[in-house]
């Protein structure tokens, strides 16, 4: 709680502290770069994370030794292989990673591999398919020499379009094996959306461009016991140190109840928002809440009535960035 709280003591005169819920990435984050950069510095971003993420080992272990079987490569050394052992050396066409704890799990993986075999492991032409320029940066931090790419489409159902189109140009001996079409690996937490699976494996495609998408489970999400102790901590402070205007930027569902329950601005009877409530423990400050996109605002308005200042017109840096600093600004 303190390493959170700490951030204010250094936030300068008319400064805005934008508190972003989520887990900073590592080793850089492209949300504190760009929000540090806009305006002139006018904008401070403080991380509160809001989810507990917690890899699963067995499944992890699973894909290493996948890994070192040559499961991702393709060319003469895994057909030796594939001759020596009787195993099928390749088995899949490509990995998908929606999320950076995906992107971090399978870090794990790619630590315990032999760093001078990568380039063997991995078919340098196997596409790893990406949602997002944070996601993007991450899995080229893995080191690996496939390619990157789909970072420009922002969401699942974009992705899926995109995978479509992308797979049709890829060579005949990058999608298959021994006549048979390779799945994708997806590696995804227990909570996600099935949209990806859907749309590429869809029965009304032509046989011929459907992929099948074989599903791992990487890491499972819960919500950290201590955020609304933390939010509601950091709140209080930053009315202590009478902040004039501060900016809340929400990431997933997950924590919305926490954080409308830390401003103080929830009914305890009905559990939705009080128009009153809010008005009266905002005081002076002003606060402004930014969703990540459509998804976290539906369930704002459904689950507490709660309508989010601005939604996101892209779910990155920039368009988080855009929102926060709204017409004017951005366009001055």
């Amino acid at each position: 709680m303190d390493d959170v709280t700490d951030a204010l003591k250094d936030l300068n005169l008319d400064q805005v502290p934008v508190y972003l819920l989520k887990t900073q990435s590592s080793p850089t984050d492209s949300y504190e770069s760009h929000i540090s950069s806009l305006a002139n510095g006018r904008y401070k971003p403080i991380f509160v994370p809001v989810l507990d993420h917690i890899f699963r080992d067995d499944a992890l272990r699973t894909l290493r030794r996948s890994a070192e079987r040559f499961a991702f490569a393709s060319g003469s050394e895994a057909s030796g292989l594939r001759k020596a052992t009787n195993n099928q050396a390749k088995k899949y066409g490509g990995i998908v990673f929606t999320s950076q704890r995906a992107v971090d799990a399978f870090a794990t993986v790619i630590a315990k591999l032999d760093p001078t075999k990568l380039n063997a492991l991995f078919d340098k032409d196997m596409p790893l398919y990406v949602v997002g320029p944070a996601t993007a940066n991450g899995v080229r931090g893995l080191g690996l020499p496939c390619e990157v790419v789909g970072e420009q489409t922002g969401n699942g159902e974009a992705l899926s379009d995109f995978i479509l189109a992308w797979h049709a140009t890829l060579p005949r001996e990058v999608t298959h094996l021994d006549g048979r079409k390779l799945p994708l690996l997806f590696l995804v937490g227990e909570q996600r959306r099935d949209i990806i699976p859907k749309t590429l494996q869809d029965s009304e495609l032509p046989p011929h461009e459907q992929i099948q998408v074989i599903e791992v489970i990487v890491y499972e999400t819960g919500e950290l016991a201590t955020f609304e102790e933390t939010f509601t901590h950091l709140v209080r402070t930053a009315k202590r140190q009478k902040v004039k205007e501060q900016c809340i930027v929400v990431f997933s569902p997950q924590g919305c109840e926490a954080m409308l329950s830390a401003l103080g601005w929830l009914d305890e009877k009905t559990g939705i928002l009080s128009v009153g409530l809010r008005d009266l423990m905002s005081g002076p400050m002003k606060t402004k809440i930014v969703t990540i996109g459509p998804t976290t605002r539906e369930f704002l308005l459904q689950e507490f009535e709660f309508e989010p200042d601005v939604v996101a017109e892209t779910p990155s840096p920039e368009g988080v960035g855009e929102a926060i600093l709204g017409p004017s600004e951005s366009e001055g």
